[in-house]
């Protein structure tokens, strides 16, 4: 039983300052509201969008993909189990990186045919690279101050060595 509280201690601790709110407000909202769009615009940006990028079991893979950007975006929005809510987000950015945005870099391909090059490329993936970084930093830092996962910290989910003491 101690180590599953040293692993919540570990999981849920952070030492971030409340201004990382902001930072889980962008990154859990765009998350949220692109898992939703999969749902309700599915020929463009869910099924739709999979099968024409290319990605095998599109009707499988796009609802998969909405399921876990909707729960880890309001995961990541209230600060509940931030680093293990941002693991499948940042999968989810490298693989839409990889598969969407990558071609553009060799003339385009699927989703952007005719577009080509550095500069194509950077635009398309801008949102991409927005979302990896901001889900990497929380990641690493953690939910803030102002987060479930520092509530739950604080009130006594810490390592079995500290509460011997």
């Amino acid at each position: 039983m101690a180590q599953l509280g040293d692993w919540m201690a570990k999981l849920t601790g952070t030492t971030a300052p409340a201004s990382v709110v902001l930072i889980r407000l962008y990154v859990g909202a765009v998350f949220l509201v692109e898992g939703i769009l999969k749902f309700l615009r599915s020929h463009a940006l869910g099924t739709g969008r999979f099968d024409k990028a290319g990605i095998p079991a599109p009707d499988f893979f796009a609802p998969l993909d909405g399921v876990f950007e909707i729960v880890c975006g309001v995961l990541v929005l209230v600060g509940l189990l931030t680093r293990l809510a941002v693991v499948p987000m940042v999968v989810d950015m490298l693989g839409a990186l990889l598969i969407t945005k990558v071609p553009i870099l060799w003339g385009g391909s699927g989703l952007f045919r005719g577009e080509s090059g550095w500069w194509d490329f950077a635009h398309e993936a801008r949102l991409d690279f927005a979302q990896l970084c901001g889900s990497l930093f929380l990641l690493f830092v953690g939910a803030g101050a102002l987060s479930l996962d520092a509530s739950l910290h604080r009130r006594g989910v810490r390592p079995a060595a500290a509460r011997q003491e």
